[in-house]
């Protein structure tokens, strides 16, 4: 098989998979299947031609060979002609010196003829990644700031005893507060040239939508992030100052609907914790083997791991939030992400008609504020051993 029969089987390949995602879900386009369809009928017969041609070339190459063990034939054949037989051995040897010669480590002696295996069809390399908004709570608006109103917390001392015919006193007063955002804009682009985009036999288009997709779900995470940050920092000294956490400073109104959110630095630390009987004390939820539990006396609470790249251990501190993210955020959505491309846009310096380029855009508009504060807490463990 030769490269460019490789390079067909790749791109049939490539579009079965295209055309069955076209046959099931939110996708379905049956009319979009079909068409994919033909393409492979096409492809193949193409492939089928290149195959024909690829093995017409080794029949060649094979009769070559044959050409050469006649040669040698002939030799024995007529020793009694010692000229002419000197002749045809000298000829059958310049023959073999000449195939001696040529090999595919050097280029130039044939090196070229070899066909490499390269595939252009990107692959690739598996990753973790997680999205922080589906830990808080999220609301869509139709506006580019407003305000949320909310009844404080406050200590009620209930009513006061009367006595018959007594005066009744006045109670204390609900008292609210209001939480105010402002929608901000986030965006980003991709100048692709139009040769990459008509000469690519790889979806690049594709990649280019899951990679601003992806900017999206990172710009968000960072978002989350700094608003966390903005809380007073906890250090946890172990497992108690996590139940405490847990029992104490969340208390009863959020202990029930907390988790943990950490990542990986710290399941490896929660992975290690053991009971007095040696027992782990990080185990799968039954209910649920892929989502992990800290089971701690009366103490058990969902884990939920976010890897390092999306929520990093900085400056030897093991990140542990803790509490109800939902309760705790809110995440304001003007405009998810939409994705625009224009081959005449100007942006900067760059210029797409005059420079052949196509411009890929995405565009978000959202804001992101605490809803409230005694519903979480920023812990932290530091990985520097107390003295």
């Amino acid at each position: 098989m030769n490269k460019k029969m490789r390079e067909l089987l790749a791109k049939i390949e490539s579009k079965q998979a295209l055309a069955k995602g076209y046959t099931e879900g939110e996708n379905k386009d049956l009319a979009k299947a079909k068409e994919i369809l033909d393409e492979i009928d096409k492809l193949q017969e193409e492939y089928e031609v290149e195959k024909r041609l690829f093995e017409n070339e080794k029949e060649a190459a094979k009769l070559n060979e044959e050409d050469v063990a006649k040669i040698e034939k002939n030799i024995a054949e007529k020793k009694e002609n010692k000229e002419e037989e000197d002749s045809v051995q000298k000829f059958a040897k310049q023959i073999r010196n000449i195939a001696k010669g040529l090999n595919e480590g050097t280029p130039a002696d044939g090196g070229y003829t070899v066909p490499e295996d390269i595939s252009t069809m990107v692959e690739e390399r598996r990753e973790a990644k997680a999205s922080l908004i589906d830990l808080v709570s999220v609301e869509t608006v139709t506006t580019n700031k407003g305000s949320r109103t909310f009844k404080k917390r406050s200590q009620q001392k209930g009513f006061t005893k009367v006595g018959e015919g007594g005066k009744i006193t006045s109670t204390s007063t609900p008292q609210f507060e209001r939480m105010d955002y402002v929608i901000s804009k986030y965006a980003g682009y991709l100048p692709i040239t139009n040769e990459l985009l008509e000469d690519t036999d790889t979806n690049i288009v594709n990649i280019i939508v899951e990679w601003l997709g992806d900017e999206s779900r990172v710009t968000r995470n960072k978002i989350i992030l700094d608003l966390i940050k903005t809380q007073d920092e906890v250090k946890l000294n172990g497992l108690d100052d996590i139940k405490k956490v847990l029992n104490v400073t969340l208390g009863s109104a959020f202990k029930s609907t907390s988790v943990i959110v950490t990542n990986d630095d710290g399941l490896q630390y929660l992975d290690t914790l053991k009971d007095n009987d040696g027992k782990y004390l990080l185990q799968p939820n039954p209910a649920n083997p892929m989502e992990m539990r800290l089971s701690a006396g009366a103490t058990t609470v969902p884990v939920k791991v976010i890897p390092n790249a999306d929520l990093a251990t900085t400056l030897n501190k093991i990140p542990f939030i803790i509490g109800d993210l939902k309760e705790g955020i809110r995440f304001f959505d003007r405009k998810q992400l939409t994705i625009n491309t224009s081959n005449v846009a100007a942006i900067g310096e760059l210029n797409a008609f005059e420079e052949d380029l196509t411009l890929f855009r995405g565009i978000e508009r959202e804001d992101c504020k605490i809803r409230d504060e005694e519903a979480f807490v920023n812990g932290y463990i530091s990985t520097v051993a107390s003295v």
